[in-house]
């Protein structure tokens, strides 16, 4: 059974203003699609390994090494936009209180945790993402990765995650990725963070 593209949650000019319809449109039809199609053609080639992306980048020295960048770059790049586009929402939602405790304890505020996410995000080189995550010791942490690396291969838990590749700005931000960063906040979907929060402190 292969990969599967999900659809959207929403319309796509359901995040208007601050993302636009038409980039989530070529975002989610194009290039999510081309990671699922890529991802496939790889697994393919080693049936044995099955179709566990989590379970594979998780330990991606069992890869085999033929396969290997293939699925860290293109089943990486899936499951980075299958959560992405979860972790967004039209409605309105709120931090949950035992996160936001939980973040105002690790980063001082949750000003200061805004401002420490928008620069990973704004000063990651070239493409990739910028993370909220539970690491090993279950505690929050802000990272980035390069191109479509998932904190998993890492084993630390994403609870949120900002696409910074310029395909998802570009059409409507241009080459202003500090704006972009800051209208993400406005459509970041907190019961999803929660949720993700919550099973990572299991």
């Amino acid at each position: 059974m292969a990969i599967i593209l999900p659809e959207l949650p929403y319309a796509y000019d359901a995040l208007e203003p601050y993302i636009d319809a038409e980039t989530m449109t070529l975002h989610h039809d194009k290039h999510h699609a081309t990671y699922v199609a890529n991802v496939n053609a790889a697994l393919e080639k080693h049936t044995e390994i099955g179709e566990d992306l989590v379970a594979l980048l998780s330990d991606v020295e069992k890869i085999p090494a033929d396969i290997r960048q293939a699925v860290i770059n293109n089943g990486g790049g899936h499951l980075n936009h299958a959560l992405f586009w979860e972790l967004m929402t039209p409605e309105k939602t709120e931090v949950s209180a035992e996160l936001l405790a939980d973040i105002e304890a690790t980063f001082g505020s949750f000003d200061a945790f805004k401002d420490a996410f928008s620069a990973a995000a704004a000063t990651r080189f070239g493409s990739g993402w910028a993370w909220l995550v539970v690491n090993a010791e279950g505690k929050l942490e802000i990272l980035s990765t390069a191109n479509q690396d998932n904190p998993i291969m890492d084993g630390k838990q994403p609870i949120l995650g900002l696409d910074v590749w310029e395909h998802a700005y570009y059409l409507n931000y241009r080459n202003v990725r500090p704006d972009y960063i800051k209208a993400f906040f406005n459509v970041i979907n907190w019961n999803k963070v929660a949720e993700l929060y919550k099973a990572a402190k299991a």
